[in-house]
């Protein structure tokens, strides 16, 4: 293990160590369980399949088979819509129990099924009236499109989905920046209202009685969570505890640390490895709420986030004055101490991934082992206060440093540093290339994989 040398002393709240099992004030308990969340998710798709079914006495036809496929599309496609937001709109018990990750990753797979489902719904609606009505695709495509009940609301919202579904791709996600994807992502709302009205205009499984009932509770319901979870909510946060930047610290090439301050800070109930969302009210920065970690243990008088220069938004953070008012959406995430079982435990980060993994360094229970992966010294996070850490607590820090040629096989420079390697609980925090080949190599070393928490900084 190598430890930078001490800083020099610098002015503005320092780290402090949370007593292990202290519960902050106010801090709810009610966390949904993962398989019971898509359990829900499941049961509420079969009720939707069922309003086909029982609005559907027979299908005659090759006009009737295209038609049933888009009616069917169709629903389960209005019925993914406000799921996939619900999924985003960060409901306390689903970002504690399922976690912000876990919850993104479900996002861009029922994302990539909403577009499929909606894609096929067109085609098959178009192609079955068409041949309904002896007209070709184009013709009758026009034909639905200007002549149908809300039908051209429809196409933009539908326009306006495939065109965020576009954007998502991978391919194409990694050459936006976060503000960019996110601005983008805002049209998804659009689309979805737009498409309500269609639905239950021309709908035809959804003309009246219980399952229109059930739609507008769906819809409207979703639409009153968001507005709570991502307007209200927030709004009197920022009324409660006024949270301010205090000071904006160096840590390495394009890192700082941010201290904010505020009143009451305890009641937000923030446990270490997890993260907030922040909008910074100065120029440029107001309509934007990026998502920071903790990178020490929450304390009542003082909040730490440590940003890396990934994009326009956090670039700008650095350059933050004292005494700007911040914004905070949260606490959110599952990666926290909630997750423990083990007492021997495995913290693996790279990059700004190291963040939460200090918080949770400094306040886990156990027999500890951090090892921070980066290409330079240089590179490497927290030298110093990791080393000051261990030192109190009897843990062990490793520096697992070099380009991926020279590191080698990842699992086995895992098990030569950390000795009985299958035995333990492991958090993992980083780049989502270095959380995909982690996983691998922990679980080709025998960790079990409900024994691998990970939280990978992406979008």
């Amino acid at each position: 293990m190598s430890t930078a040398a001490a800083p020099e002393s610098r002015p503005g709240p320092r780290p402090t160590t949370v007593r292990r099992g202290h519960r902050a004030a106010g801090r709810p308990s009610f966390a949904l369980d993962p398989a019971v969340a898509l359990g829900l998710i499941a049961v509420g798709a079969l009720g939707v399949l069922g309003l086909w079914w029982t609005g559907t006495p027979a299908v005659v036809g090759a006009a009737g088979w295209l038609t049933g496929a888009g009616r069917i599309t169709g629903l389960l496609a209005g019925y993914a819509a406000p799921v996939l937001v619900l999924l985003m709109a960060r409901l306390p018990p689903l970002e504690r129990g399922v976690g912000a990750d876990r919850l993104a990753r479900w996002h861009a797979f029922g994302g990539r099924w909403l577009v499929a489902a909606v894609s096929v719904h067109v085609l098959t609606v178009v192609w079955g009236y068409a041949l309904t009505d002896g007209r070709g695709l184009l013709g009758e495509g026009v034909e639905i499109v200007f002549h149908y009940p809300e039908m051209i609301k429809a196409t933009l919202g539908t326009l306006l989905l495939l065109g965020t579904g576009a954007v998502s791709a991978r391919a194409a996600r990694r050459r936006l920046s976060y503000e960019a994807w996110y601005y983008l992502h805002l049209a998804t709302y659009l689309a979805v209202a737009l498409a309500f009205s269609h639905q239950l205009a021309t709908g035809a499984d959804l003309g009246g009685g219980p399952g229109q009932a059930a739609w507008y509770a769906l819809y409207f319901g979703t639409a009153a969570l968001l507005g709570w979870y991502r307007l209200a909510r927030p709004w009197l946060l920022d009324r409660r505890h006024g949270l301010r930047v205090a000071e904006v610290r160096p840590e390495g090439p394009g890192v700082v640390s941010l201290f904010l301050t505020g009143q009451r800070l305890d009641e937000l109930g923030a446990e270490p490895g997890q993260f907030f969302r922040l909008q910074f009210q100065a120029p440029g920065l107001r309509w934007a709420a990026n998502p920071y970690s903790l990178s020490a243990p929450p304390h009542p008088r003082f909040l730490r986030f440590t940003v890396k220069d990934l994009g326009g938004h956090s670039a700008a953070v650095a350059e933050l004055r004292p005494g700007t008012r911040v914004r905070a959406e949260g606490p959110y995430g599952a990666f926290t101490g909630r997750l423990l079982r083990r007492r021997r435990v495995l913290l693996l980060g790279a990059g700004v991934g190291i963040t939460p993994l200090r918080a949770l360094f400094e306040t886990l229970p156990g027999e500890l082992t951090l090892v921070q992966r980066a290409r330079r010294p240089e590179d490497l996070l927290f030298r110093t206060e990791l080393a000051d850490i261990a030192r109190r607590r009897g843990a062990v820090v490793h520096e697992l440093l070099g380009p991926r040629e020279q590191v080698g096989d990842l699992g086995a420079a895992l098990a030569r540093l950390v000795p009985g390697l299958a035995e333990h609980e492991v958090y993992l925090c980083g780049p989502e290339a270095l959380t995909e080949e982690a996983a691998r190599a922990l679980r080709a070393a025998g960790v079990a994989p409900g024994r691998i928490h990970h939280e990978s900084f992406s979008f």
